[in-house]
């Protein structure tokens, strides 16, 4: 990697843009009528939801690997299994996580980079039909 590359995180605008998708994401989870399946398979309070997952963004789009360093490794679909994920959760989350991005993360080639990994890691997270 050459001097000059930047990370995702670091194009988008660090920890505040994350902080905002992740905000946003969540404020529409808890919110939207269409996403009650996926809402309802959440704690009711989602204050540390959003803490783990905006950790998790962070690492996942090459800022620091701060979920690593206080939980370890994500092991995603092991931490989600408790949670039955069909077709309609999935569906919704995506829904949610697609709206705050376009809310938040302001260049369409920086969207188009980030979108087609999320919507296989919802996919990969189904874990019933």
């Amino acid at each position: 990697m050459s001097d000059d590359t930047i990370t995702l995180y670091e194009a988008i605008g660090g920890e505040a843009t994350v902080k905002a998708l992740t905000d946003r994401f969540y404020e529409l989870m808890d919110t939207l009528p269409e996403a009650a399946r996926c809402r309802a398979v959440h704690p009711p309070d989602l204050t540390e939801s959003a803490a783990k997952f905006n950790d998790y963004l962070i690492g996942y789009l090459g800022g620091p690997p701060i979920y690593m360093q206080k939980r370890g490794h994500p092991m995603l679909r092991r931490r989600h299994f408790v949670a039955e994920i069909g077709p309609e959760e999935r569906d919704e989350w995506l829904l949610c996580f697609r709206r705050a991005l376009d809310e938040t993360v302001e260049h369409p080639k920086l969207r188009e980079i980030i979108w087609p990994p999320i919507e296989r890691l919802a996919h990969h997270m189904q874990n019933k039909e």
